[in-house]
Order: structure tokens, then sequence, then C-alpha cells
């Protein structure tokens, strides 16, 4: 069937979270005092990602916006960066850091072409405010806002890619979920999703992301550039 509707996954495929936390970090925390290693701040905070979803996931919790697992999440990690004494203030200022990501070069053009052929949505675990703050931020041209939030719970679960084509009222095989982590795929593509794989090298520092897919894909694109002069 012809693909009309793409999704995306936001952090590390669409945007640099791990620059984006660091600059954002040292902008706020340098002029209080602080001197942190700003890169290994971002991996930890980002480390505490995914077991915060997974108490969501495993239903020990109820279902928490990703904006009030992020405020745990750093919450846990204050100590080891000798930060307990962040006011709350600085703390909520620090938290909405991950509203400021910048996209990669290519997203927005990318995003921009291929809208002229599909619809287009992210399919995030970031909460709804949090996704229309990174698209104004940097242009993105999204259709809707779909992902964690209207589903109310967070990838790889099967609700969020099933809630994000009944919302564009598609079959999965009509829509194609697109990221730079294989794990994301293959749950997408064992709903009947179509799959493409942006390559994302260094979205953990240098050489530490994913270069290709490691499951089988629709297409494997070098960025979002790529895969719009592939299938647009």
């Amino acid at each position: 069937m012809e693909i009309r509707s793409l999704f995306f996954d936001v952090f590390g495929t669409v945007v640099d979270w791990r620059g984006g936390i660091a600059r954002e970090a040292k902008a706020l925390l340098a002029p209080l005092g602080y001197d942190l290693d700003w890169f290994a701040f971002a991996d930890a905070w980002r480390s505490e990602y995914q077991p915060g979803m997974e108490e969501v996931r495993a239903g020990r919790i109820p279902f928490s916006k990703l904006d009030v697992l992020h405020w745990h999440n750093l919450d846990r990690i204050r100590p080891r960066f000798g930060l307990q004494g962040l006011s709350e203030e600085n703390c909520r200022r620090l938290n909405l850091a991950w509203h400021r990501l910048d996209g990669w070069t290519d997203s927005a053009e990318g995003l921009r072409r291929l809208r002229t052929r599909f619809w287009l949505a992210p399919v995030s675990n970031g909460n709804i405010s949090l996704m229309v703050d990174l698209a104004r931020r940097n242009d993105f041209a999204w259709d809707a806002i779909l992902g964690a939030e209207v589903a109310g719970d967070y990838k790889p679960k099967p609700e969020v890619y099933n809630a994000a084509c009944a919302a564009f009222d598609l079959p999965p095989e009509q829509c194609m979920m697109v990221a730079a982590h294989s794990s994301d795929l293959a749950a997408a593509a064992a709903l009947g999703l179509r799959t493409a794989h942006i390559a994302r090298p260094n979205e953990y520092g240098p050489g530490k992301g994913e270069s290709g897919p490691s499951v089988p894909v629709d297409f494997a694109a070098a960025d979002l550039v790529d895969l719009a002069r592939q299938i647009v």
C-alpha cells in the first residue's frame, strides 16, 4: 500500500539532545559558579530516561508526562554533580532545557521536503508542549503532534504506534516510522508499519550512535534530506 504518513522519533533522530542539554546546562549553571563536565551531565540525565519510562510501562506508576519524569530524573542525578543546593526555580529552568534543543542541520529542510508528499507527525515519548516548543524553535513542519501523551503510554509499547495510525485514520501499512534507533523501528515493524532508519552516528558522542540499522528496514538514509531524496 502507498505510504501516506511519516511518524518521527524526535530525541536523537530530529534533534541533538546531547549537545543541547550540555549547552543549556552550561548557560544556566556556569554563571552560578558550577563547573561540570557538561556532556557527562547530559549523558547522566539521559541515562535515566528509559528507567523512568519503564516505571510507567510496567504499571508501577500512573502515566506521567516526560517533563515530569525528566524532573524526577534530574533530582536523581543532582548529587552526582554537586547540585543539591540548586534552587527549585533553577531546577525548573534547567528541566525546560529539553524544550530548547536544536535540530540536526538537515532536520528542518528534510521535513519541509517530506511534507510536500506525506503527512508528518512526531511519535515521540516527549509531551505535547515539549514537541510544540521544539517545533517552533526549529521550524519543524508537523501536521499533528502525536506520541506518548496521546496514547497514555511510552514507546515501544504497541499502543503508541497504534494510536498514531488511528489518529490519521490510516492502517499501519500506510504509515512509516522514521528513527535513528533500530529498537524503535523493530517495534513499529512488528505492528505492520513501514520503517526508515536515519544515521546519527554521533548521537551519544563521536561514533557512539547508529551509523546504520541493525534490523531490516524499508529505507536507510544518511539524514532526513537524504530520505526525502529517496521517497519524495
